[in-house]
Order: C-alpha cells, then structure tokens, then sequence
C-alpha cells in the first residue's frame, strides 16, 4: 500500500530526513531524558544546582538515607549528569556542567509556566 503525501509538503520530508540524527544520538537522548524522569534524582540535581555536596548532606537535605542517595547519585554519575571529587574521606559531588543545570532549569520554568 502507497503512502499518500500532500504534494504541497512533499519536500519537508527529505529535509527533515537529511538533518535526523543518527539513531543512536537520539537513543542516548531517550536515555538521557529518562534519568530525568525520576523524582528523587530531580531533588538531587536540585540541590546540586546550589552546592557541592557529599552524600550526608545530600540525604539529610532531602530525608533520606545516604544508601537511597548513593544509588541515584551512581545512575547520575552513568549518566554523566554528576560529577565527583575526593577530599580526604569525603567525596564530593556536583553538576558535570552548566548544560545540567540549563536542562533542569529550563524543566522546571516549562512546568511552572
């Protein structure tokens, strides 16, 4: 069965096929986006946007406990959202980079609008 295409948009199509990105840009992407979608991760980045923090800090801002921290911080870090540094004992965590924090930002003005 022929697919019917309005000859009045027949070119948008080949357009818009030549700029798609590759497959597996756009799975990471989806991948990316589903990070996001987790409450207790959004509290995080959250909270990161503010300040470096270790993990206790982290937990006893958002009433949790540091193991529920660890776990969320470990699938930002994989993600590449979170970024760590140790000093002594004490690791510290932080936003990878300002693209993050304009992602959450501009999450959070959508939902507020």
């Amino acid at each position: 069965m022929e697919e019917h295409i309005c000859e009045a948009h027949s070119g948008i199509a080949d357009r818009l096929s030549k700029v798609m990105p590759d497959e597996s840009v756009l799975y990471e992407a989806a991948e990316l986006l589903k990070v996001f979608g987790d409450p207790t991760r959004i509290r995080i980045i959250f909270v990161l946007c503010r300040k470096e923090l270790c993990v206790c800090d982290i937990a006893s801002a958002l009433g949790m406990t540091q193991s529920a921290i660890s776990h969320q911080l470990r699938v930002l870090k994989q993600a590449r959202l979170v970024s760590s540094r140790r000093d002594g004992k004490t690791i510290y965590y932080s936003l990878c980079d300002e693209h993050v924090r304009t992602i959450f930002y501009y999450a959070m003005e959508h939902v507020m609008e």
